[in-house]
Parts: C-alpha cells; structure tokens; sequence
C-alpha cells in the first residue's frame, strides 16, 4: 500500500516536521518513507493529503464511553453516581464484548490506532475486551481493573481472587496485560502491595489514579494514616518505569522527586481536569522534575475523545497557568510519537522504515501549508472530519463516508 502526500515526520528533539513524500506498507510495518514530490501510483491521500502516524491515547476507559457529558459532579460522586453503574454492566461478557467493538470503532474514526484502557473488575469482560482489540490489530495495553472496597459490591473481589485471575491474562497480539489497581481509594492495603507483587513477578505495565481531586487527597490521607499519596504507591511497589500515573495535579516537589526517581510516569489529562473541576496540571514543573510524562483522554472523565482537541487543551492549560506551553510541533509529536515512546512502545507513532503501519490520512478542506505555522493552523483549525483513513497495522480500519 503507498501513501503519500505532506508526511508528518520526525523533527529534532520533541517535534514534527512536514516533506512531501510516499509512505510504503508491506505486512503490517512501514517498508520504506521516502521524501519527494512525485506523489503518483497511489493508493491513499494525495496533493491535499497530510499522512500522519496514528495517534496514540495513554489513558481511556472502555467502559465509559456511553457515558461522556454528565457534568456538575465532583470526582467521587461522579464515580458513585455514573461510572460504577455503567461499569456493572459489564457483568454480561456479551454487552462488554458489544461495548468493546463500538468503542473501537469510535477510536478509530478519530485516529486513535494505540492506547492504554482499562476494562472494569469482571475477568470475563476484560478478557473479551482484550481478545476483540487484539483481534482488530491494535497496540494496547487492557487491564482488569482491581477494587476490594469502597465501590459498590457487584464492583469489588475479594483481593486474593484479583491476584490469582490476573496472571490468567497473557499477550494477545499487539495487546498486553496490564496490572490496574483502580485507586488507592478502591484498594485496600494488601490488595496494593498483592498488585506491587505481581508488577514485579510478570514485569508488565501497571496503571492507576494520583492526586486527581482534593477530597480524593483527604480521604487517602484517611485511609493510609496521612501518608502522602505518592508513597502508599511506592511501598506497595507500584512505581517504575511503565507505572502510568493517571492525572498527577496535586503533588508536592517530594513526591515529584519519587517519581522522577523510580522513572515513573503522569498521563497528563487536560480535558478530563476542566471537565470534573480537578485542578491545572502543572505540565511545565513535572517537566522541570525529571519526571516522564504523557497525554490522556481520560474518557469518560474527558469528554473529548479525539486526540488533537487533547492536546490543544493540553497547550490553553499552560496557557492559563501562565507557564511557556508546548509548541503545535511538540503537540503533534507528543499525541504521536512522545506517547509511544513513554510507554515504551518504540515500533509505532512515527513515520519510519520497520515501525508498525499505524497511519492517517488527513484531508484538510482549509489552507494551511502556506501559512507562517502549518502545524498551529491544523491544530487549531483541526476538524475531525478532515480524517479520511485510518490504518491499523497495516490495514484498512476506518474510511469516511
């Protein structure tokens, strides 16, 4: 398959840069990127087309895409009163599968080719879940979520039936399993540490929820006798390189320090913050910390589930915190190849010969090459209906109408 138009290719340092050229897929991988203005024998895009790495969404709910929009609620009652009952539908591994398909399809019609999810605590669902996105071709890391407490009761396990389904999950294509204790709130102490254990013993990826809102600090400091937030995760063995830390706002410099040291990682969230009243995340002080950051929808909490609109509102947080934003060239490459690259995930979210042939073709119905910022004016002119294609390892997955 070749493709090709304005390629969006890696630049210096943490940015994009743009060249005319062709895009060639053979079996799944990127066989060959070469940079000219002879754009003919295609198969997808052309003159007006921009070809761009797929994006990649390092902290979505799977369960909660039917329930984006339900404003006015803090953090806790949000949870309570409409994500714990959406997720108790998952119970029916049928619905969960169904569920699972529809948001795929939503992904992709907004270029999101790899992600990071969470599935809710139902073995079966998450399961399922992890066999229909592996089956569609998609990098993803899929976790049965962890609770013993605090959550309705069709919603938690006792903690040692968690630890011993877990291991039960194993790769699935481009898919992994992940350990995903939801919270700390959620968790006891012994499910954390278990959770801790089983991080170390498989050496997958673990996922979870830091310093989102306030009352969820004051009820942590509660629950585990004052200790700060980020040690009762340390303690437990939580924190290290590929630990996604969900949100990450409200941190002191000594838990910045602990992040920065056991290289662990904040999925900075900007729409799913504004959404839910959280708070600004200070992107430009973890930064400055050392500590690994990345970018999130955060569905449902986020309403937003194109990538692009993520990180413009990732730019205006900056902006009103009155701290130096991120560039539309590092916007670009942070939902792309900065996100990929946090995660580990090396092989995808770039234009290069032997990466994963995750790409979009983009047809912008506004000028934009000419203009003194091209990549400003797609990011803030973006319209989702500029996405024409989307392939997914190396596959045609979505082509509008």
């Amino acid at each position: 398959m070749r493709l090709g138009g304005t390629l969006m290719l890696p630049g210096p340092g943490r940015s994009v840069r743009l060249a005319r050229g062709v895009v060639t897929l053979e079996g799944g991988l990127i066989a060959s990127v070469r940079e000219t203005d002879e754009l003919d024998g295609l198969d997808l895009g052309g003159e007006n087309a921009v070809i761009c790495p797929g994006f990649i969404d390092t902290h979505l709910h799977l369960p909660q895409f039917d329930s984006i929009g339900i404003d006015g609620l803090e953090l806790l009652t949000w949870l309570d009163r409409v994500i714990f009952p959406a997720e108790c539908r998952w119970e029916d591994t049928d619905y969960a599968g169904a569920m699972t398909e529809r948001v795929l399809d939503q992904l992709v019609s907004f270029g999101t080719t790899a992600f990071a999810a969470y599935a809710t605590v139902h073995r079966e669902a998450a399961k399922q879940a992890q066999r229909i996105i592996a089956g569609r071709g998609h990098r993803a890391f899929v976790g049965q979520v962890l609770m013993d407490r605090n959550a309705p009761a069709e919603l938690t396990r006792p903690a040692r039936q968690l630890i011993s389904e877990a291991p039960r999950f194993a790769p699935i294509g481009r898919t992994e399993p992940t350990v995903t204790p939801r919270f700390a709130v959620s968790c006891s102490d012994g499910l954390l540490h278990a959770a801790g254990e089983l991080r170390a013993k498989s050496g997958w990826a673990m996922q979870t929820h830091l310093s989102e809102t306030i009352p969820e600090l004051e009820f942590i400091a509660e629950l585990f006798d004052g200790l700060p937030y980020v040690e009762v995760y340390e303690r437990a063995g939580l924190l290290g390189p590929r630990s996604i830390m969900a949100h990450g706002i409200w941190l002191s410099p000594e838990e910045l320090a602990t992040l920065h040291r056991t290289g662990s990682i904040i999925a900075h969230c900007p729409t799913a913050n504004l959404f839910l009243s959280a708070g600004s995340h200070d992107r430009l002080g973890v930064r400055e910390a050392g500590v690994l950051a990345s970018l999130g929808s955060d569905v449902a909490g986020g309403p937003d589930r194109s990538m692009v609109r993520v990180a413009r509102a990732m730019i205006e947080t900056a902006k009103n915190r009155k701290a130096a934003p991120a560039t539309a060239s590092e916007a670009w490459w942070q939902i792309t190849t900065g996100n990929a690259e946090v995660l580990g995930w090396g092989q995808t979210g770039r234009l290069e010969a032997g990466c994963e042939a995750d790409v979009l073709v983009i047809e912008p119905t506004i000028r934009w090459a000419d203009t003194p910022d091209p990549l400003g004016t797609l990011l803030y002119g973006w319209d989702d209906r500029w996405l024409r294609r989307t392939v997914v390892n190396g596959a045609l997955a979505f082509e509008a109408d």
